[in-house]
């Protein structure tokens, strides 16, 4: 979704929707990793039912990862995305639906963001190895050391568009590795497995949704039914609500920014390309063992909790004394629909409208305010009422004169401050400090500081700090905001503009008289006083949002329909937009593959098409030619950086591509011609699944007609079957595509050609709660919603799925009032023990709580108020009752990694509340807990609060 910083607002201001993952580690003996049995309970203590998996948030990580070295070749590729897919396997675990959707050829609206993409991706691509070759060659020329230039192919990650021979060979690797799981994981083994390949029309999350509302529209669909949705996507948020599914939960990895990168030209940490000296490479290790390896860390991920995102959104929309009956399920698809004028990926956002301004919740105070006049809700599944969206609109329209002065004064006044940060840092600084890894840190900072990966490097720029003409750091150099020097010593600058930075021109001044006259004339090249043409964009903005709309609740709409202009009106502009016509023409068909990859590849592509259909965006004789600019201009708007700017690339015309292709259409070869038609979903079961005998049976009887799936065989899925030509049957080898990995010479999986449910053209899927459905127990408390409680205290968010979970904390000041009151008899020197606490894996003091010992309700008396309507806590949520022969309790200090993002300084056990055994003498009712004799408790880290659980 085009609103970048969508998910960290949500993050911010709902911050109980975010819970960690709790993720089981493969065991390894002897160097043979052992497989995790997934069929065991969920360790998240939730159980899943089917996880959708959209497939480019997966693809393009694995293809041309930015943490950690690339695949070598398309084989690696595939293996890591095997591996990928593995582990989100594992932590959700799926018990009755695995869904993968690949991108498959898109709408034209989102074609157009396609082309702005991969043309930028082009063009960034051939400047950087420009840039790099340049560098490259002045460190040489300096006598500099680099390691030999590697001749390889440059993966172009335009690659993974629908239609290339890449989506091609994905699609047989993912039916061999769905035949492979199908056969050897238990955790498959009742598994119903969809795969919709790049084949198939449509975004993967829309086939996702597609999919969702029709099985919704069936009698035996369980309403109750939990879903699990991969992809990272800030619009997955946004389509998880719209289905009004009560339990849906958005699996995504945890961002962590400003990860290490290494070089490209010698391929060392701690510095980037503009700023290598070309030095030796650093001694990794006693032999120079890790001389090849990065350090790599693994990415953590995060559950969305939408069902607590609904809890927020009840709070926060319900409104009271209404002329009309209050409907909380309405009002969640007004929020939705509101968000869009904040961005989307197939309109430019409103230019008074910005996400990191709180445009958002100024739009829902203002529907709050306004919603008493309209008289009813501005949508209806899926559907605009735009006289109701007129007042919206025209309500904004009236505070963006303000909106805009208020930008520039605080980019005033943060650009003020900035440089008198700066001027503060450069009076009272020393004459030289060093920046980056060996930068001071100040006492008592929590963050750990910057690890130190290239001391080489690190040390020549503290060399070279007061030579003359040094580009590194000097006595009159400035800081930057981190205290690090900037790159620009040695050079003499005025004073005044020492600490400035070149700012991009705005011509359009929002922020002074006479704006909207400007912003016509600049961005369209017409006069503001054109009134018909002001209303021919609004008209085609308004067409949009209908779209949108229509698009995330009922199906594409239009296949042909795009927004024609770069840019976006503005909100005063919606006047009488009542009356405008939002209906989209019917039996509109998608593109074929090749065609949208000429629609959206440059011509530096042009190696996935056939030579014929290459040569069109090449040859100056081409009818075509002016689709593919070889340079174009990127608009910054207003903003900092290239990638946020627009590009101004022609749109292109359906007619004229469709005429110039009908020439060359009959040279396709029979295998592009496979390529460039359009295909349909494939369902997998296993040997163990209720269908397998029935699918088996119709490839017995050689039934080519569709047929019904009975839905008690498949968990309520309904749908047609039909006979695959490439179908897996069992007992039938199946051929590895990657050389690396082994045929499947014992299969007994089987796969058929799948077709969701059919609707006529003009149904209705209603935006509602299913009958039935069951609420999920409140996870927000009144403190969610409060600064503080009662005591002063501020209240925590609920840490996981488990509601009923008690967990335990102690402060700082209660570890050390344990460290002095506790006895010492066990001559443990000091006052605080670098010991484990009981029960800890190799504590000598560990050991199993015997059958039948109570567990300690409290340590302390600051416990974490508890929620008080707890109901019977699920069986697989329920913690086994250890014995006198159980395992000791896990380690207070196994914690969850990624928890600190969203929970600062409160660590999480992974296991059931801590027991400790009682000494005699304290088991009487005395008013404090027991503890071991004689038990030392270490000093936590200066980190807050510890959650024994």
């Amino acid at each position: 979704m085009g609103v970048p910083a969508f998910f960290r607002w949500l993050s911010r201001k709902y911050p109980s929707i975010i819970v960690s993952c709790v993720e089981e580690k493969a065991k390894e003996c002897n160097g043979v990793k052992a497989p995790i049995d997934t069929s065991k309970p969920n360790p998240n203590e939730v159980e899943f039912d089917n996880l959708y998996l959209d497939m480019n948030g997966i693809i393009h990580p694995c293809t041309h990862p930015e943490d950690k070295p690339a695949p070598k070749n398309e084989d690696e590729m595939m293996v890591a995305i095997f591996e990928y897919i593995d582990r989100i396997f594992n932590i959700v675990r799926p018990r009755r639906l695995l869904y993968m959707a690949i991108d498959g050829v898109a709408p034209r609206a989102k074609m157009n963001q396609q082309r702005s993409r991969r043309f930028r991706a082009s063009k960034e691509g051939m400047e950087a190895a420009e840039e790099k070759q340049k560098i490259r060659q002045e460190i040489l020329a300096k006598g500099g050391i680099l390691p030999p230039e590697e001749v390889k192919e440059r993966f172009d990650s335009n690659c993974i568009t629908p239609g290339t021979e890449f989506m091609d060979n994905l699609a047989k690797c993912l039916r061999y590795y769905i035949a492979d799981r199908l056969n050897s994981d238990p955790g498959w083994k009742n598994l119903t497995v969809i795969l919709s390949d790049a084949s198939a029309p449509g975004e993967g999350e829309h086939k996702i949704m597609d999919y969702i509302r029709r099985q919704r529209a069936q009698p035996n669909h369980d309403p109750n039914t939990h879903h699990c949705l991969c992809g990272a996507d800030a619009d997955l948020i946004m389509l998880g609500l719209a289905t009004h599914e009560p339990n849906f939960t958005i699996i995504r990895e945890e961002f962590k920014p400003n990860k290490p990168k290494p070089c490209a030209l010698c391929n060392q940490m701690g510095h980037e390309v503009k700023d290598c000296q070309g030095l030796p490479r650093e001694k990794q290790g006693k032999h120079d063992q890790f001389a090849d390896s990065l350090p790599t860390s693994e990415q953590e991920f995060i559950f969305i909790r939408l069902c607590v995102l609904r809890e927020y959104l009840e709070r926060e929309l319900t409104m009271a004394s209404l002329p009309f009956t209050f409907d909380f399920e309405r009002s969640v698809d007004d929020w939705v629909f509101m968000c869009f004028f904040v961005g989307n990926d197939f309109l430019p956002h409103l230019p008074s409208l910005e996400i990191r301004e709180g445009a958002i919740d100024r739009l829902v105070n203002i529907y709050k305010n306004v919603v008493h006049k309209t008289g009813g809700y501005l949508t209806e599944s899926g559907f605009v009422n735009l006289q109701r969206v007129q007042m919206i609109m025209l309500a904004v329209g009236e505070v963006e004169d303000s909106i805009f002065k208020k930008r520039k004064d605080d980019d005033d006044n943060f650009k003020r401050r900035q440089k008198e940060k700066k001027k503060r840092m450069k009076r009272d600084h020393p004459a030289f400090i060093p920046g980056g890894q060996f930068s001071p840190q100040a006492l008592g900072n929590r963050s750990s500081p910057q690890a130190i990966s290239n001391p080489r490097q690190a040390a020549c720029e503290m060399r070279m700090h007061d030579r003359p003409n040094s580009t590194t750091s000097s006595p009159n150099t400035s800081l930057n905001s981190d205290g690090s020097p900037s790159p620009a010593g040695g050079i003499k600058r005025k004073a005044e503009d020492s600490d400035s930075e070149p700012e991009p021109e705005d011509n359009i001044r929002l922020w002074e008289t006479g704006w909207k006259q400007r912003y016509y004339k600049n961005k369209f090249d017409v006069d503001a006083s054109d009134e018909k043409f002001r209303r021919k964009v609004v008209q085609s903005y308004v067409e949009g949002l209908c779209w949108v709309l229509r698009y995330y609740y009922q199906g594409c709409a239009s296949w042909n329909w795009y927004y024609p202009f770069h840019y976006a009106p503005f909100a005063s502009d919606f006047d009488g937009i009542a009356d405008m016509p939002s209906d989209f023409e019917k039996g509109s068909k998608p593109f074929k593959p090749l065609e949208q990859l000429m629609g959206v590849f440059p011509a530096a592509s042009g190696n996935f098409l056939p030579p014929s259909w290459r040569k069109l965006m090449t040859d100056p004789e081409s009818s075509i030619i002016d689709f593919y600019p070889e340079d174009f201009a990127i608009d910054l708007n207003g903003k900092k950086y290239a990638w946020q700017g627009v590009a101004l690339l022609p749109f292109v015309d359906e007619r004229r591509l469709r005429a110039a292709l009908e020439e060359v259409y009959p040279d396709l070869t029979p295998e592009e011609n496979r390529r460039n038609s359009l295909g349909g979903d494939v369902l997998f079961v296993g040997k163990h699944h209720p269908l397998c005998d029935f699918i088996v049976e119709q490839y017995k009887s050689k039934n080519t007609e569709p047929v019904d799936i009975p839905p008690e065989l498949c968990h309520g899925i309904q749908g047609k079957l039909t006979l695959n030509e490439n179908a897996v049957l069992p007992d039938q080898t199946v051929e590895s595509p990657v050389p690396m990995l082994r045929d499947l010479t014992q299969n007994s999986a089987v796969s058929i050609s799948f077709k969701d449910p059919q609707f006529d053209e003009d149904f209705v899927f209603k935006a509602t709660v299913l009958p039935g459905a069951k609420k999920p127990p409140p996870v927000l408390k009144p403190g969610d919603w409060e600064k503080n409680n009662n005591d002063g205290r501020p209240w925590r968010p609920q840490l996981g799925f488990n509601r009923d979970r008690k967990p335990v904390h102690l402060d700082q000041s209660a570890f050390r009032t344990l460290g002095h009151t506790m006895p010492r008899e066990r001559g443990m020197p000091g006052m605080y023990a670098n010991a484990v606490p009981l029960g800890a894996y190799g504590s000598p003091y560990s050991r199993p709580l015997l059958s039948g010992q109570q567990q300690i309700p409290k340590l302390l008396s600051n416990l974490r108020p508890q929620d008080t309507w707890r109901g019977p806590t699920p069986l697989f949520q329920q913690t086994p009752q250890r014995t006198a022969g159980a395992a000791p309790l896990l380690a207070w200090n196994r914690v969850l990694p990624s928890q600190s993002q969203y929970q600062p300084g409160q660590y999480q056990g992974l296991g059931g509340p801590m027991s400790y055994p009682q000494r005699p003498e304290d088991r009487m009712d005395r008013g404090r807990q027991a503890y071991g004799p004689g038990r030392p408790y270490p000093l936590p880290p200066p980190s807050g609060r510890y959650s024994w659980n």
